[in-house]
């Protein structure tokens, strides 16, 4: 059986951002800079850095500012930070242009309940308040990303339709964003669903213009990013040592370990421009950091082999 994969994937690794949001001890900006740096020394081209949100809200990104001057730049590495609103991207442009991010992420849940309790309003009125921020952004040359989140599943309302994932594409297509996320915020989705609401994203993007986002709280989401690479699908969010969760999804467990991802890339002959070894490296410092072991199958495995 021949199947038509990609021979190339790009990884955006969210870990500095999606990764430690929810840690509930502060992590100082050197130590988020210096897992930035390591995770580019790997040979990540797409890093997700911070996001400009309420301290209020989300207390680890306050030192948002700190952390987007602190980085050393590499040439070819795109640097993308979360804006939700005018002030978070008026607060990114803040710096000099050179501090800029390079990309800038707003996000819309599939799930009006979802949408609400996280953002207090509904799909539409918040695709509608991101308007400006997409028109902004792109008059800057700053590109903007999407991501739609419960895609297959919805901590409130259970399952999700994928015309409500197509409907939201459309939406976010209007205003002007150039990529769209397909997210499996809460980690139930299994491949034909994923393969569903991808289905309906591709109805507005075409495959250059969609990824893949899974969490892996059912264990589901290597089998969900086999099955989306089946459909052509080329980009996904991983998270370093499996850093992360939701806030808003009680009982969601981390991204999907980019460690993991890449293992099953290699394996399948797949380039990713990625080095698994100090990929596995930079997990370590930031578990370490943590006080825990990585939530990596792959980078558990080549530890212990490292120790034998």
């Amino acid at each position: 059986m021949t199947l038509h994969l990609p021979s190339r994937v790009k990884l955006v690794d969210v870990g500095p951002r999606d990764g430690l949001q929810n840690e509930k001890s502060p992590v100082p900006a050197a130590v988020k800079i210096e897992l930035v740096h390591r995770l580019q020394d790997a040979g990540l081209t797409e890093i997700e850095v911070t996001s400009y949100v309420s301290p209020k809200w989300v207390p680890q990104m306050a030192d948002n500012a700190e952390v987007m001057a602190g980085i050393r730049r590499k040439p070819g590495v795109r640097y993308s930070v979360l804006t939700p609103n005018m002030q978070g991207l008026e607060a990114a442009m803040k710096p000099a242009p050179e501090l800029w991010p390079d990309e800038i992420v707003v996000f819309g849940a599939a799930s009006e309940a979802f949408s609400q309790r996280n953002i207090n309003c509904s799909i539409a009125e918040s695709i509608e308040r991101f308007r400006p921020v997409v028109a902004a952004a792109r008059a800057n040359n700053i590109y903007v990303r999407g991501a739609i989140s419960c895609t297959v599943g919805c901590p409130y309302e259970g399952e999700i339709a994928p015309e409500r994932v197509e409907m939201v594409a459309r939406l976010m297509k209007d205003i002007g964003v150039q990529h769209i996320g397909v997210a499996d915020t809460i980690g139930v989705g299994t491949p034909l669903k994923v393969q569903r609401a991808l289905e309906a994203a591709l109805k507005h993007y075409d495959l250059d213009g969609v990824s893949g986002h899974f969490h892996d709280t059912y264990g589901q989401a290597l089998a969900n990013t086999l099955a989306s690479l089946q459909m052509g699908v080329w980009q996904f969010d991983t998270s370093v040592a499996g850093l992360g969760g939701c806030p808003y999804a009680k009982g969601a467990t981390g991204n999907v370990a980019t460690e993991d991802v890449v293992y099953l890339l290699h394996g399948m002959g797949i380039e990713t421009g990625i080095d698994l070894d100090k990929l596995i490296d930079a997990g370590k410092f930031i578990s370490d950091f943590l006080g825990r072991q990585p939530n990596s199958r792959a980078a558990t495995a080549l530890l212990n082999k490292r120790m034998n």
